[in-house]
């Protein structure tokens, strides 16, 4: 081999690998940008996620009160007319016995 195509050979060599290291940094450096923007959105997204989060539940909480105050409300409504009409039925009934009663004679026939 001649000196010639020994360097022509290591020339080849260097610039294979120097293009290898160039394309392994770039890449390494754009896999560190993109985890960096990615833990920028998700920081981004968590703090939104957790203002969202603590605004519904405020609203659930607030909701949540006043559904409970409306339903003892609205049970203490019903209750108050079922017993009502409870009241009524049992007056209803003893009027009924009354009236569907055994006849009463006018003369009673003694023997």
């Amino acid at each position: 081999m001649s000196t010639e195509v020994l360097a022509i050979i290591i020339s080849a060599i260097g610039v294979v690998l120097t293009i290898t290291a160039s394309l392994f940094a770039a890449g390494a450096w754009m896999v560190r940008r993109i985890d960096d923007r990615i833990d920028a959105v998700d920081e981004k997204l968590s703090t939104r996620i957790d203002a969202v989060s603590e605004t519904l539940t405020a609203r659930i909480d607030a909701v949540s009160g006043t559904l409970t105050d409306r339903i003892d409300a609205v049970s203490e409504t019903l209750t108050t007319r079922i017993d009502a009409v409870a009241a009524d039925v049992t007056d209803l009934k003893v009027a009924v016995a009354r009236l569907e009663g055994p006849p009463r004679h006018l003369l009673t026939a003694r023997r």
